[in-house]
């Protein structure tokens, strides 16, 4: 993976195929790198369930250690665990050792700040730079050299100051848990205990392989089935989003998950400054839904860092994608699915409405088409006054019932055109022609 002219790091760490790309060397050099880097630790590092998560989480604790960085290993925990963890201990750093809702033979390496954000660019360049070109650091040994030290109740510990924050218990309500085999696998179905919910669970048996693997966030449709009537709860991997489904078996995503608690606490009188930030993949609904509440929507582009940035420039504590990444700036500073999971009930204990009620009301989806477009040259979509002209043809078109959105991906030779518009005929329509507009140009 560490290629000449080509950025380790991607939108959401270092991730690749564990053993292959992302190799115990790698892990073990990015540990190192970063602990150069570093005054003093400990280094906080957790992992979810895949079958090559310890063996990374050694090599990236050796690493920080050879650095002379004491590392505190909290084993399998969910995301939002270890960044709180990391904020409310004395940790300098925290890593976490996870490929989220990928596939069980893929694994990653992000890193959080003290307070538990993730790194942003430029933290993560000045890692690879070291990385790439280690220089004269003095190596530390004897009793320089870093020790791992381990937390056996950071389940206990986390699960218990999430349930200590509740505003309410959830006695009576029926509620299945999918942990997708992940991270989330004890710590959920504590939680929910806890809360005294009247909770079921699956996706709770990990057995190293079988992480994301018709379970959890990506797959609604299984806890849809299992809830019978009841509210399902679906996390991924690492549990640091979450995807819900009404008491109707009907997905209820990270926009809707936001447009419900965004509108209940504008009315309450809770949502600082009257700001929500999201990123430019929102659905026109929740658009439409937070102007008719009378909140500020911040957009930015993909990727829940961008969003904590704008939360932290805009002073709003709820922000997101919908992919059901939330964040919550006055608990947290990164994505936590158990934590959007407590506020979405919070909600229905405090309102005595069901979730299928609240989320009619909160938005209605619009009709989105999205399409793909292999193209030679993705960064001349800037420049191309052509595709340009007839984006905002299709904007006039459409008005105020629907919009475009047609960028380059960051990581594949592809540009993204999607349209959103009342009727799915019309994104249909619409999206295609723009579509073979951009193959025209760009080839």
């Amino acid at each position: 993976m560490l290629q000449v002219g080509t950025r380790l790091f991607g939108t959401d760490g270092v991730r690749g195929v564990a053993n292959l790309e992302l190799t115990p060397q790698l892990a073990l050099d990015l540990g190192r790198a970063a602990g150069t880097l570093l005054s003093h630790g400990p280094v906080v590092v957790g992992r979810d369930t895949r079958r090559s998560g310890e063996m990374l989480s050694m090599a990236v604790q050796a690493g920080f250690q050879s650095a002379g960085m004491d590392t505190i290993d909290v084993g399998i925990l969910p995301s939002g665990g270890i960044s709180h963890l990391t904020h409310h201990g004395s940790a300098e750093m925290g890593v976490i050792v996870s490929a989220s809702h990928n596939p069980a033979a893929d694994n990653g390496i992000k890193f959080l700040d003290k307070l538990g954000s993730k790194l942003g660019d430029a933290d993560e360049d000045r890692i690879e730079a070291k990385l790439r070109k280690p220089g004269t650091s003095t190596v530390p040994y004897g009793g320089g050299v870093g020790t791992r030290l381990r937390v056996p109740d950071a389940v206990s510990r986390y699960v218990g100051d999430l349930a200590r924050d509740a505003s309410y218990s959830f006695t009576g309500m029926k509620v299945t848990l999918d942990c997708a085999h992940g991270a989330a696998y004890r710590a959920a179905p504590a939680l929910f205990e806890a809360l005294k919910a009247d909770m079921s669970v699956i996706g709770a048996e990990p057995t190293g392989l079988n992480i994301n693997d018709g379970f959890g966030a990506t797959h609604p449709d299984t806890v849809a089935k299992a809830a019978r009537g009841g509210i399902g709860l679906a996390f991924d991997g690492d549990a640091d989003r979450l995807i819900a489904t009404d008491e109707k078996g009907r997905v209820v995503d990270g926009d809707r998950i936001m447009a419900i608690i965004a509108r209940h606490w504008q009315k309450g009188g809770r949502l600082k400054n009257g700001v929500v930030v999201t990123t430019v993949m929102s659905n026109f609904g929740f658009l439409r839904s937070m102007e008719e509440a009378g909140i500020e929507v911040v957009t930015t582009k993909v990727g829940d860092r961008y969003v904590l940035e704008a939360m932290h420039e805009r002073k709003a504590i709820l922000g997101g994608e919908q992919s059901g990444h939330v964040i919550f700036l006055d608990r947290g500073r990164t994505g936590d699915g158990l934590l959007t999971a407590v506020r979405l009930l919070e909600v229905l204990a405090g309102t005595g409405r069901g979730l299928a009620e609240l989320s009619d009301e909160a938005m209605t989806t619009y009709p989105q088409r999205l399409v793909n477009v292999n193209v030679e040259r993705k960064d001349g979509l800037e420049a191309a006054a052509e595709i340009w002209d007839a984006v905002r043809d299709v904007e006039v078109e459409l008005g105020a019932d629907g919009r475009v959105l047609v960028r380059a991906s960051g990581t594949e030779p592809l540009v993204r055109v999607m349209v959103e518009a009342s009727r799915a005929r019309d994104a249909e329509r619409y999206a295609e022609a723009l579509a073979e507009t951009v193959r025209t140009v760009l080839g």
